[in-house]
């Protein structure tokens, strides 16, 4: 019987546990968001100090626009579960209104039964006009025990009436935060409109310098072409290397390639940041029949200076500096390697072993970017950093 109570306890606390940890989930999905909005608009600002680079800052925008469509679209989940919450509380509220009107029922017809006994004479006539012996005992008794259910049903009812004001004062608490949320959706609606605008004057802008966009996008080609092949050139040296039966040459670690695939998916991020930039080949946002350079890894928005770290177990093969990239090192891992570049200072060397977590440098402003570009890969195959991170 005792273990039925617990397993029924158990399943009226769970729906209030799983509200509780929905909400918990929302409120730190909602914070990651905004602090990426937060970001983008600090580097929004620190690119129009400088030699403005519209094609960056339309990214920036377009990232904020989809992180500010995200967090409306919380606000409207938040406000379906806390809806759904109050019409349940609603039905609770009414549920308990009823057993307290019965219990109040009951009680009046005690109240009356007891005034109308209040004369003692008048117990003794009620007794006495009993027809037998059993009668006159259970009359007795019942007039022994008026007392005490009288005093049994006010507990009820007192009982009853606290538990329906802490469920009224709940309902007021989430009606509360239904109309925080609802405020606070209505704010986050004007603030992507004003982005949306935003982003129309960014892509008008490049409209209108179409050729001077085309030039700065050339420039930028030739510096991906150019760090694509370095990367190539080491990736290659390192994978024929540990090949080669030279005595010069060091074999493949192949325990930390193994490793490192069965982490596919559970690797940590680099830094915390907004993706900006995917992996792949994508076209210019405005000239949509323009190609932008093939990208090899993806682009982390992050605030200057923050620490990048090493996302498993590897050595430092190489370190170099590219225009447009800044510093970039290279870690091999067996078999795999990851690249991270846009680094204003480094904190290892080449041939430095380092673990999950160590950190290998700071991210600095490069060409107006202060974003980490991470890649990873297999052998000479680049691979979506994005399906490998958890």
């Amino acid at each position: 019987m005792r273990k039925a109570v617990l397993i029924l306890m158990a399943m009226l606390l769970l729906p209030l546990h799983s509200f509780a940890q929905d909400t918990r989930v929302q409120e730190s999905r909602k914070a990651a968001l905004e602090r990426e909005i937060a970001l983008i608009d600090k580097q929004l600002k620190e690119n129009s100090k400088k030699s403005y680079n519209a094609l960056n800052s339309l990214t920036l925008v377009r990232k904020k626009v989809a992180d500010r469509k995200e967090l409306l679209a919380e606000s409207d989940r938040e406000l379906t579960r806390i809806n759904a919450a109050v019409k349940s509380k609603k039905v609770e509220i009414d549920r308990i209104q009823n057993r307290l009107d019965t219990l109040s029922a009951y009680y009046s017809k005690l109240i009356s039964s007891a005034y109308r006994n209040r004369d003692s004479r008048v117990w003794y006539m009620y007794i006495l006009a009993s027809d037998n012996v059993g009668q006159a005992f259970r009359r007795i008794g019942y007039m022994r025990n008026l007392s005490s259910n009288l005093n049994r049903q006010g507990d009820k009812i007192k009982a009853a009436r606290e538990e329906l004001q802490k469920e009224t004062d709940s309902l007021m608490v989430m009606k509360f935060q239904a109309q925080s949320v609802r405020n606070r959706r209505a704010a986050d609606l004007a603030s992507l409109q004003s982005e949306e605008k935003e982003a129309a004057a960014l892509v008008s802008n490049l409209q209108r310098n179409k050729t001077r966009y085309q030039q700065q996008l050339a420039a930028k080609k030739k510096q991906v072409d150019a760090l694509n092949r370095e990367i190539e050139r080491i990736i290659a040296s390192a994978v024929n290397g540990g090949k080669s039966g030279s005595k010069t040459s060091k074999p493949v670690d192949l325990k930390l390639d193994a490793e490192f695939a069965k982490n596919m998916g559970k690797l940590p991020w680099p830094a915390t940041g907004p993706v900006v930039d995917h992996f792949g080949q994508h076209y210019h946002p405005v000239f949509t029949k323009v190609k932008l350079p093939f990208n090899n890894g993806i682009n982390i928005a992050l605030a200057k200076d923050t620490e990048i770290k090493s996302v498993f177990n590897g050595i430092v093969k190489q370190i170099v500096v590219m225009p447009g990239y800044g510093k970039c090192v290279l870690v091999q891992h067996g078999n795999y390697f990851s690249f991270y570049c846009r680094l204003g200072n480094v904190s290892v060397k080449a041939g430095d072993k380092v673990s999950t977590g160590d950190v290998i440098g700071r991210i600095d402003t490069i060409d107006d970017m202060t974003q980490l570009h991470f890649q990873i890969w297999q052998g000479t195959k680049p691979q979506n950093p994005e399906l490998w991170l958890r």
